[in-house]
């Protein structure tokens, strides 16, 4: 197959291409069903082997420990955002937050619906551009929990190393952009949760990594399917789950496995986002990285040229040479390219060699 797209696309995003041809031959029949899985009961013994296994596969590749439950909901990190404050923001104390852009905001702004919230900590000063030192988070000592966004999608910018909390207040985490693109200690957490349509599979299912008290701890006058308690019970099949998204997590992660793992996926991601950042450090000021150089991201690489009229003639020419995605969002405008687990390196080496000679042309 020759005619793939260099995808750089946000989300949802490139899948791998192995995982891609292997659901096609199972789409009609599925290991000779006689149907496809998307035809199946989510009782069937066929479909939840799939999601035992699943949950198996990404507790072993991610390192998960045996006291936190692995569920598999829809809504997307949206409905997360009303999720966390509706279980675990208790009266009199508040959600901590920490404002690093455009996802962190929105979180916030849900969780403001439900409850008392602060501010721990922001970079909105410097419109986002970078994370917030470490020891410059003030997070109460009452606190229900401390959310971030472990990776801002729009700004490009991620956080190198995660905040230590004392016990007592839970570190929450949406991970929607960077969610097993690089190890992390998972019992720094109390949650970690992420849509599936970056780095594990397709749109239409939500990963969320809990530990057991609060799962367990969801208020009785939370609506049933808006509580971690309803699906943790049910093993994530309290009603009917999207069967094929859950399906295609499984196979993605398989192909994590024969990548060498999660530890594996983040050398072979921080080589090719390298590719793309040298490209512009080295450009003598004609490519302007937005993001500081200590928070970029690996996953999202932000970028201006010096007008808007180069970067839409930046986007018209990548485009007539099979890129697809490059223009930064419309909240922030200018270019990005999103490097997630299945965008291949020879691709950031294509697009590395088109902004040289995109230079070369217009500088």
């Amino acid at each position: 197959m020759t005619n793939r797209a260099l995808n750089f696309n946000a989300g949802p995003a490139a899948l791998p291409l192995e995982v891609l041809q292997q659901a096609q031959e199972q789409f009609v029949d599925y290991h000779s069903a006689g149907m496809s899985i998307m035809e199946m009961s989510h009782r069937s013994a066929a479909f939840e082997q799939v999601n035992n296994e699943t949950q198996a596969l990404m507790r072993k590749l991610y390192g998960i420990p045996d006291n936190y439950k692995v569920l598999f909901l829809q809504g997307g990190a949206s409905t997360q955002f009303s999720m966390i404050p509706l279980n675990l923001l208790q009266a009199g104390k508040p959600g901590a937050y920490v404002n690093t852009g455009s996802w962190a905001i929105k979180a916030l702004k849900e969780a403001q619906l439900v409850g008392e919230t602060v501010i721990a900590a922001t970079s909105e000063a410097d419109k986002f551009n970078r994370i917030p030192a470490l020891d410059s988070i003030e997070v109460p000592d009452n606190a229900s929990y401390l959310h971030i966004t472990s990776n801002e999608t729009i700004e490009g910018t991620q956080f190198a190393q995660f905040p230590t909390l004392s016990p007592a207040v839970p570190l929450i985490a949406d991970m929607s952009s960077d969610i097993m693109s690089r190890p992390v200690d998972i019992s720094q957490f109390g949650v970690i949760y992420a849509g599936a349509q970056k780095n594990l599979g397709p749109s239409g299912v939500t990963i969320v990594i809990i530990r057991d008290d609060l799962a367990a701890s969801s208020p009785k006058h939370v609506p049933t399917m808006l509580r971690y308690d309803t699906h943790a019970k049910a093993d994530s099949l309290y009603n009917t789950p999207p069967s094929f998204s859950v399906y295609m997590v499984n196979l993605v992660l398989k192909w994590i496995e024969t990548k060498g793992g999660v530890a594996a996926l983040e050398q072979y991601n921080r080589d090719k986002t390298k590719l793309i950042y040298d490209t512009i450090d080295h450009s003598g000021g004609f490519y302007r990285g937005f993001a500081q150089a200590d928070s970029r991201s690996v996953m999202n690489i932000t970028f201006r040229l010096q007008t808007e009229e180069l970067e839409k003639q930046f986007v018209k020419e990548s485009e007539q040479q099979g890129f697809v995605g490059l223009k930064g969002h419309r909240s922030v405008g200018g270019l990005r390219a999103s490097t997630y687990n299945a965008v291949p390196l020879e691709n950031c080496k294509a697009l590395a060699e088109f902004m040289t000679d995109f230079q070369r042309r217009n500088g």
